[in-house]
């Protein structure tokens, strides 16, 4: 039951990929690229803003799920850093893969969150709130040495960074519990909508299709950090610290997603292989299908 739950939820987003696969040719490869610009600096931070402000945010529970999810975070970019020396030869092409590691999928999130349990939907809208601009952060600083910025140019990349600016401005409404009217909120809104959907195009446009089911040592690492070695890591400290069960589950069911669409995204507006990010993305994804299902019944089974 839980497997045909999480697999149908996962399946609008399989045919997408598989859609841009086949109408790759039908638009130019500039073409593609604008859209990923597209998505880069207006749908992606309209997503964005709505997964952290979408739920009032109440000021204790910053205390405990963030420093939780920042580790999390910091786990899953020092094991994917091990990669490095079997990874591509620049650093700004493996940076564009090694984000894979840390980033998570905010949308598959909320398709498997009613099967650990509905209840935790505000906890879960807390952690992704507190996780998107420190994952953001991480990735653009990544991104930017991988260009050979300067410290100054970095930095300025991270301060103006779209994702970073939405996540921030959410996390903030969110915060204040305000409530944006809304005949202002609407064009955001249709915005957002169209995000995923084009990331998903994209990524099939753009995705080398044989490597799918040719797992590399570097893409199978990184797949392996990314599905495996993060959650069960996840799960063994939250029963060492007997952590109370609902905060646990929500705990390794983040720390089990596949990585982001705006991994991409990303990838492709810092000049990294957008091809070889793309196929990372389509392979966790993928191999989401049968290890979150899995995830799920340990929650279930142990917390």
């Amino acid at each position: 039951m839980v497997f045909a739950v999480i697999l149908m939820g996962l399946t609008p987003s399989f045919l997408m990929v598989g859609l841009g696969g086949i109408v790759r040719n039908r638009l130019a490869p500039q073409a593609w690229q604008g859209l990923d610009k597209l998505n880069f600096e207006v749908l992606f931070p309209a997503l964005l803003f709505f997964a952290a402000s979408g739920r009032p945010i109440a000021v204790a529970d910053l205390g405990c799920i963030g420093p939780a999810v920042w580790g999390i975070l910091a786990l899953a970019m020092g094991l994917g850093l091990l990669a490095r020396r079997f990874g591509p030869e620049t650093f700004l092409d493996f940076a564009g893969a090694w984000q894979t590691a840390w980033r998570f999928n905010t949308a598959i999130a909320f398709v498997a969150l009613p099967s650990v349990g509905k209840e935790l939907t505000g906890q879960m809208a807390v952690a992704i709130g507190m996780a998107v601009p420190v994952a953001n952060v991480l990735a653009v600083s990544a991104l930017s040495r991988g260009g050979s910025l300067s410290l100054r140019q970095t930095a300025l990349k991270v301060a103006l960074n779209p994702f970073l600016l939405a996540s921030v401005a959410g996390v903030a409404v969110g915060l204040s519990s305000y409530k944006i009217p809304a005949p202002v909120l609407a064009p955001a809104e249709m915005l957002a909508h169209a995000a995923i959907p084009i990331a998903l195009l994209s990524i099939g446009a753009t995705m080398n299709w044989r490597a799918l089911t040719r797992l590399d040592l570097f893409n199978g690492y990184l797949c392996l950090v990314r599905l495996v070695l993060v959650p069960a890591a996840t799960l063994a400290a939250c029963l060492l610290l007997r952590t109370d069960p609902g905060f646990a589950a929500v705990l390794v069911l983040f720390a089990a997603l596949p990585t982001a669409s705006a991994a991409h995204v990303l990838a492709s507006a810092f000049g990294a292989d957008r091809t070889l990010a793309a196929t990372l993305i389509a392979q966790s994804t993928l191999l989401s299908a049968v290890s979150l299902p899995l995830w799920i019944l340990v929650i279930k089974l142990v917390l």
